[in-house]
């Protein structure tokens, strides 16, 4: 079975807080990459609130564009690793102006292979109106494919909806 674990749900529905538990039920320390980037003061704060939250034993990894990289180097450590969030990680690749398909192939074909537990977290965004913007629509449909091509994958998929997980696989 596979070691990928994939944890999705909307706004604050508890998929980071349901990860963390995931992963620091495992033996410590345990890797965490951030996908986030903070352009503005809210944002700082939303990733301090986030930091501030965790238990001891995390290492940090703060990486909004090469997943495919972070995830081969945290593997090698052999520690649980705990991805949050692939929808940002997938903003930023698009606002980078990168081969969204490429980078997404490049993490299809890595997550079959990683020996460590992989807890990956992700918005579902593809359940409200249908956005009123290309770009927005291309967004969440790339997210909506991605999704569904690491649940092919992945060993277990959660759905979270107020803070309740839902198991999918």
């Amino acid at each position: 079975m596979s070691n990928v674990t994939l944890i999705l749900g909307g706004a604050r529905s508890g998929k980071s807080r349901k990860a963390e538990e995931l992963v620091t039920a495992l033996p410590a320390p345990w890797v965490y990459i951030a996908t986030a980037q903070a352009f503005d003061a809210e944002m700082q704060d939303r990733i301090r609130l986030h930091q501030g939250g965790r238990a001891e034993g995390w290492v940090t990894v703060e990486e909004p564009l090469d997943l495919v990289a972070a995830l081969s180097r945290a593997n090698a450590t052999g520690r649980p690793v705990l991805v949050d969030c692939l929808t940002l990680w997938l903003t930023n690749t698009m606002l980078a102006g990168r081969e969204v398909e490429a980078e997404v192939m490049r993490l299809l074909h890595l997550l079959p292979t990683l020996r460590v537990p992989v807890v990956l977290v992700g918005n579902e965004v593809g359940l409200g109106i249908v956005p009123d913007n290309r770009l927005s629509r291309l967004f969440r449909d790339h997210a909506g494919r991605l999704h569904q091509d690491i649940a092919r994958i992945a060993g277990k998929v959660l759905f979270m909806a107020a803070g309740l997980p839902m198991q999918l696989k």
